[in-house]
């Protein structure tokens, strides 16, 4: 067992602890950014001019107006920039544009005493467009060749002659929608000047680091002018890795040239009109079966939506391609990736980061599949699983295959799977005006960051001389729990009660040079680094207590706050007693820790390499009942086993668990983003700007039966204390609900119906499949319908 995954006895990692601010959260006294301006005496606030086109140059931009307005202090525009005018990190997103790129863009700031100040304000202000041609759907920019950033190409094997031999050959299209992260902290800044110039800045940011780099180049200050702080974040889901940058920038600008603390904060509407999301996908496909229903091929062709600038589109795109496969072995495959530039938000980082689009194509393309194969699709899926002597489409071996199977046996076999799909079957026999389905899908995801070099975390301990002890690390807490398992690490590792150990908020004069908490890795990573700066100090901590009890520093054991040696004979000391010791013996009592992912390595352009630490694995099974008449459905249960490892804190992941699951299911079934794509005035605009148009999970969705086991016997060699991790890879699971709804749908119409789906799967959508499904076309073999139904190729 590796040094880094073996666990001590007794260890505080592995209980079942509520989150470490849950009192907090459910008592309104957890403090988030916004929370801290009227803690702040003076400060102004920001309010954007956005532009009411989807494509426009200005032409014109008169600030002189807003002055007129009580209340308004100052607008910011290009020309009170000091540094670089680009809030990206591929220089592609001016902080103030002169070509407009998308129906809410904002053009320039104003700040004010206060927000309605700010507010009129900017309504005053006056600015004159040239409208120019505008692309707002992924067909528009595939038509257009309306492309940005690369092109991955991802290839192994014969694709063109396993197609020839294939005894089975399908092909189909499908376009599916983004997400809106919907967190509940909208964006938001805070910053302030000190007399010495120094900058600090308050920010909902998953990346601090980045953040103080955005910043300080905007204002044209080296970093260490600008330190970035994140207190805790009312939710991200990713769209805080990125974004966040230029609106801090905006907020530090404008305290530089005021003096005075600026708070800039979006309410729902803006959040939703100028921020990204999701990437949407359109893909093409062609697959190949033998006549046993083993995959043979895969050639496939990924858009993805980018909206009107890179941001992360071009690792989003790659990982898509890196798990298209998901959980199953294509011996020949070719995947080509593109990016769509679309006059839209610029699309950004998503809880599984590319992964769910590329594993639905595979999804979605086995659910089309597997009644034209004569084949349950349970099986099909089953039969197709990687085994452990198997690698991935880009060289990575897919070690502890087994633990898939392990996943799908027990659902199986606790879901009563078999049974329940019978007494489905006689449902559907004895109700014509509803149906219901019942489907499992796995998950294979890998976790680690698409850049190696993303790889790798700080953290900073303190032990004072009472034995109390402070840790700071690079993560962030959105919610997520990660502070609460870096506790928990902390606590183990130097052997003291969780009581004696506080954490401090996320800061970039603490912690330099962070990577996001992104990934699903910021346990793995910060952990890691926790454990490493704790072990220094506990080794340093051995030495003065081998001297007090007179053995050997390696026989002593540090344990709930005692200090003893391995004999019972040695005696033993208290912790505070030995830190104090320490102390008077001039012993650091302190350490900065250190952690690099070891055994990565990957080449971007040839697609090839490791690029994963390892993979996590989780299969789920739902079943829904469907109506006839309106296509509304009901979840009526889930069934989920999932591979965390040897778990940090099993209560926080199990919270993780069903928290990603339903989060996918309102991206696949519920989450509608529309943007008006007509030729009127306001193309371009998202129609969907509010919880009053956009349809979130609610607890009218959540399944009636929810059962959520972690897999036992899943230690992970390599990762801290055994654990894996397990932000994004549920999210996955919720395929099950969708290919649950293609199987009810389906049993409106004859056997064997293959029915094409639309995602997100709303009750419109499945109304019309059902439609389709009453009354199922029947295309001639080899023929293209023009449609996205599967077609049987060649009449093989």
């Amino acid at each position: 067992m590796s040094h880094l995954s073996e666990r001590p006895e007794n260890p505080v990692v592995g209980i079942p602890l509520p989150h470490e601010s849950a009192a907090l959260h459910v008592t309104g006294e957890a403090l988030y950014t916004d929370d801290l301006v009227g803690r702040t005496a003076g400060a102004l606030h920001a309010w954007p001019v956005q532009a009411p086109h989807a494509h426009a140059m200005v032409t014109g931009l008169r600030p002189e107006p807003a002055y007129d307005v009580p209340g308004v202090v100052r607008v910011l525009t290009a020309a009170d920039v000091p540094g670089v005018n680009d809030a990206g990190v591929k220089h592609d997103e001016p902080l103030f544009p002169t070509e407009v790129m998308f129906h809410g863009h904002a053009v320039c700031w104003v700040l004010g005493e206060t927000q309605e100040a700010a507010r009129l304000g900017a309504a005053a202000v006056e600015v004159d467009y040239e409208p120019l041609p505008s692309l707002v759907t992924v067909p528009e920019a595939i038509a257009a060749e309306s492309f940005q950033g690369a092109r991955p190409h991802l290839e192994r094997g014969d694709v063109t002659g396993a197609l020839d031999d294939a005894a089975h050959v399908f092909e189909g299209e499908f376009e599916f929608a983004g997400q809106e992260h919907f967190y509940l902290e909208t964006h938001v800044s805070l910053a302030l000047v000190d007399e010495a110039g120094q900058v600090l800045v308050h920010s909902s940011t998953q990346h601090p680091s980045e953040t103080q780099e955005i910043v300080a180049h905007v204002l044209g200050l080296p970093s260490h002018a600008v330190t970035v702080q994140c207190l805790r974040m009312g939710g991200a889901f990713g769209g805080k890795e990125m974004q966040p940058h230029g609106y801090a920038a905006i907020a530090a600008l404008g305290a530089t040239l005021t003096g005075r603390p600026v708070r800039l904060r979006l309410n729902r509407t803006q959040d939703m009109t100028m921020s990204g999301k999701r990437h949407g996908f359109h893909s093409t496909w062609r697959v190949g079966f033998d006549a046993d229903g083993l995959l043979v091929a895969l050639e496939a062709t990924l858009t993805a939506d980018g909206g009107w600038s890179l941001d992360l589109s071009e690792p989003v795109l790659a990982r898509a391609l890196c798990h298209i496969d998901n959980a199953y072995w294509v011996p020949n495959v070719r995947v080509d990736g593109r990016i769509a530039r679309t006059h839209k938000t610029s699309q950004t980082a998503f809880r599984g980061f590319g992964g769910p689009q590329g594993m639905l194509v595979m999804e979605d393309l086995l659910g089309r599949c597997a009644p034209l194969l004569g084949i349950d699709p349970i099986e099909l899926r089953r039969r197709n699983f990687y085994r452990s002597h198997h690698t991935t489409p880009y060289g990575q071996p897919v070690r502890h295959a087994d633990r898939l199977e392990a996943c799908w046996d027990q659902v199986a076999e606790s879901g009563e799977v078999a049974r329940r799909r019978t007494e489905i079957a006689e449902f559907n026999r004895q109700n014509p005006h509803s149906k219901r389905g019942l489907a499992m899908t796995p998950v294979k995801f890998g976790i680690s960051f698409n850049l190696t070099a993303f790889n790798q975390a700080g953290a900073l301990v303190h032990v004072y001389k009472d034995g109390s002890v402070l840790i700071n690390h690079g993560g962030t807490e959105m919610g997520q729990g990660l502070h609460t398992k870096m506790l928990q690490v902390a606590a183990t590792t130097l052997g003291v009660p969780l009581e004696r150990v506080r954490l401090a908020p996320t800061r970039t004069d603490k912690v330099p040079n962070t990577s996001a908490t992104a990934a699903s890795s910021g346990a793995d990573l910060n952990g890691a680094a926790i454990k490493n700066a704790c072990e220094q100090i506990r080794e340093r901590l051995a030495q003065v207590a081998g001297g007090r009890l007179g053995i050997s520093p390696n026989d002593v054991r540090f344990e709930a706050g005692t200090v003893r040696g391995i004999s019972v004979a040695s005696g033993s000391i208290s912790w505070d007693e030995l830190v104090n010791t320490a102390y008077h013996q001039r012993v650091q009592l302190w350490a900065a820790g250190f952690y690099r992912t070891e055994g990565l390595h990957w080449d971007a352009a040839s697609m090839r390499g490791e690029p994963f630490k390892y993979f996590a694995y989780g299969v789920a099974a739902a079943e829904v009942e469907v109506s006839g008449f309106t296509g509304a459905y009901t979840l009526r249960r889930v069934d989920i086993v999932h591979d965390v490892g040897d778990s940090l804190s099993p209560l926080i992941d199990i919270g993780q668990i069903e928290g990603g699951f339903v989060q996918g299911a309102g991206w696949l079934t519920l989450e509608d983003l529309r943007w008006d794509a007509s030729d009127g005035p306001t193309r371009g605009r998202l129609a969907t700007q509010a919880a009053s148009t956009y349809k979130l999970p609610s607890f009218s969705e959540m399944p009636e039966v929810f059962r959520v086991t972690l897999l036992e016997k899943a230690h992970e060699e390599g990762a801290v204390y055994g654990s894996k991790a397990v932000g994004e890879p549920p999210l996955m699971l919720a395929f099950s609900v969708r290919e649950a709804l293609r199987e009810a749908a389906a049993a409106f119409g004859p056997a064997g119906t293959s029915v094409e789906l639309a995602s997100p799967a709303t009750p419109e959508a499945v109304f019309w499949a059902i439609e389709r499904a009453r009354t199922p076309a029947t295309p001639e073999p080899g023929t293209d319908t023009g449609t996205a139904e599967p077609v049987l190729a060649g009449g093989r």
